[in-house]
């Protein structure tokens, strides 16, 4: 076969793997669309109110499971290509020529704009991590993600004007880049576990010479089924969680043994908040509600800091792709420093 020949069959078998990518991308995008409107519509039909308990709960764990999973089949598969497009080493250099507090407030920015919840993040956590980024800067965007978006801007400068929306914004993105700046201390490279880096679209750069789009559609496809087989199990489990206790935040119990008068009211929301899975835009009319009977300032920082950075779900989840030292470290620091955010806004408010 000359050059002329083999150049058209390239180009014909280029544009057949964009026209196959192109065709998955609408479906995706079309399941993703369906999610969003299908289950309010199916318990509109069926008279469900998932205002009470058990409906709420059942489209919550209806409508997060496809969602979670569809975010992790799109985002593997997207990161997958695009790594087989760009080597690790020279995403390492370019970062190891940056200074590390501005690669850390590259990976807080960038998580404040994906409107994450935290279970939601973990997809691109994953394509990080495969990726090279270092292990520091991408926890810190794990932190970030979904601490921090637009939606909690809005809805927390409506309820609680600008001046607590900066401070819980700034104490946010302050704390993903300080605790990214803690674990770029400590040795926590092996605290991955191995599949993450010993995947498809690795073995394919790890090969001499340019490979072709159907290679690199195929390693991703293999990678994203390899990943997505692993986790899927534990992402329908941990859901399932979030959605048994979905809807169940005892505000009055809550406000009774967290008010102004109880030193420790900062610590008990939140260790009562973590086990509550939510996004900013579901705790910040609860949060409100906590305010509104004389909760302090401080500790609803901290109880909607807790619901929306730790969660059950995120925890069996993680516990799949992180080690048990840096799974600990993960938690117990993101939660202490909750904790010490809650208590000094307390002082100053």
């Amino acid at each position: 076969m000359n050059k002329a020949t083999a150049s058209v069959v390239r180009r014909q078998r280029n544009a057949g793997s964009l026209g196959r990518v192109a065709l998955l991308a609408g479906v995706w995008v079309g399941s993703y669309w369906l999610n969003e409107h299908l289950w309010t519509w199916l318990f509109d039909r069926l008279g469900l109110d998932p205002a009470h308990r058990i409906p709420g709960a059942a489209q919550f764990f209806l409508y997060d499971t496809a969602k979670v999973l569809l975010l992790l089949v799109g985002m593997i598969f997207v990161i997958g290509v695009f790594r087989t497009t760009i080597r690790p080493e020279s995403v390492r250099a370019y970062l190891q020529g940056k200074p590390l507090v501005a690669a850390l407030a590259l990976a807080a920015l960038f998580g404040a704009i994906t409107p994450f919840c935290s279970c939601s993040s973990i997809p691109l956590f994953i394509g990080f991590v495969a990726a090279g980024i270092p292990l520091s800067v991408t926890l810190t965007f794990l932190i970030a993600s979904p601490l921090v978006n637009e939606v909690a801007v809005v809805m927390l400068s409506q309820s609680f004007g600008w001046s607590l929306t900066a401070t819980y914004v700034g104490s946010g993105l302050g704390l993903a880049m300080l605790l990214g700046a803690f674990f770029s201390r400590l040795n926590l490279e092996d605290q991955i576990a191995d599949f993450v880096r010993s995947t498809p679209t690795a073995r394919l750069q790890g090969h001499a010479g340019r490979p072709t789009l159907d290679e690199r559609f195929a390693a991703a496809r293999e990678e994203t089924a390899d990943i997505v087989g692993r986790v899927w199990k534990w992402v329908v489990v941990g859901v399932a969680v979030g959605a048994f206790i979905h809807g169940w935040v005892p505000t009055e119990l809550l406000a009774t043994y967290a008010g102004p008068d109880n030193p420790l009211a900062v610590p008990v929301v939140t260790l009562l908040g973590i086990p509550l899975y939510s996004n900013a835009a579901g705790v910040i009319p609860i949060a409100e509600a906590l305010w509104a009977k004389g909760m302090g300032t401080g500790t609803v920082l901290s109880f909607m800091m807790a619901t929306v950075a730790l969660s059950l779900p995120e925890f069996v989840l993680l516990k799949q792709i992180l080690k048990p030292r840096l799974l600990a470290l993960y938690f117990g620091s993101v939660a202490a420093g909750i904790m010490v955010i809650g208590l000094l806004v307390n002082v100053w408010f």
